[in-house]
């Protein structure tokens, strides 16, 4: 499975437009991918919709990406975009496959920079650790990106602000978060948004 994060910004009021829009071209019979998540952000950069992806191969992806980057009305939005970017992923390796489902009534995204060479230790780092983070809150999904700069983003959901803020804590207490190890690969480039579900996502 591969994973694709399309973020779209917006023009100022037109959000509740573009998400029906956007429902419509997920849905296409030309699309190859699988909706799996879509958010408009609350904390973060704001006027934007995360619209998260799955892919059965590279084949699937890159053929979807030609269809964005080709299409005079890109995810049927163009009239409302500021900006719009496309980013590919593949799983770390231990994660499963992501399950729609509801999780969380918010999500947060959070995008790393690791030093170079440091890929790969950071994924043994988090699979060892991971297990006993997610007994505290599920992890939807965390993935290095396949284009452009090196860097891995990983997708967390939580019931509110507080219980996020709360299970953070508790996680740092009880020694099951950060990795052993893991910061030691981690530049200060580091981004997290904040994301509330939209009506047409699976994600909620």
């Amino acid at each position: 499975m591969l994973y694709e994060i399309a973020t779209l910004t917006l023009k100022l009021g037109s959000m509740g437009r573009a998400v029906g829009a956007v429902e419509t071209w997920v849905n296409d019979t030309a699309a190859t991918g699988r909706l799996l998540g879509c958010w408009t952000t609350d904390l973060g950069p704001l006027n934007q919709l995360i619209v998260l992806r799955g892919f059965d191969d590279e084949a699937a992806l890159s053929a979807e990406r030609r269809r964005g980057m080709l299409a005079s009305n890109p995810f049927n939005v163009a009239e409302h975009l500021t900006d719009l970017t496309m980013e590919s992923y593949a799983p770390f390796p231990f994660m499963g496959p992501v399950v729609r489902g509801a999780y969380g009534k918010v999500y947060e995204f959070r995008t790393y920079r690791p030093k170079f060479g440091g890929m790969q230790p950071t994924i043994d780092a988090w699979a060892a650790a991971v297990p006993e983070r997610v007994k505290l809150s599920p992890l939807v999904i965390a993935m290095y990106a396949l284009d452009g700069a090196p860097r891995f983003t990983h997708i967390w959901p939580f019931e509110s602000l507080d219980a996020r803020a709360a299970i953070r804590a508790e996680a740092v207490a009880v020694g099951a978060w950060p990795p052993k190890g893991g910061p030691d690969w981690l530049t200060t480039d580091m981004r997290s948004a904040v994301a509330l579900p939209t009506a047409i996502s699976p994600l909620t």
